[in-house]
């Protein structure tokens, strides 16, 4: 028990601290779920969900275009 407390400390703390090694493993473990070929295109909706959260939370922050648009 103490010999598998001991792995999930030291995997934490390998993962909490973003550095090359990390980076590298997520990237691996990525290409092992999704494939080379679907990486693009998850890309893609990563890239156009943040820019609708953008245009999003700017709509918000300026209160004179929702009173323009009433």
């Amino acid at each position: 028990m103490y010999s598998n407390l001991n792995i999930m400390i030291s995997l934490s703390t390998f993962l909490a601290i973003p550095g090359p090694a990390s980076i590298v493993l997520i990237v691996v473990v990525v290409l092992l779920l999704f494939g080379g070929r679907k990486i693009p295109e998850l890309m893609r909706g990563l890239g156009s969900g943040i820019k609708e959260f953008k245009d999003a939370t700017k709509e918000d922050e300026d209160p004179n275009k929702i009173e323009d648009k009433k």
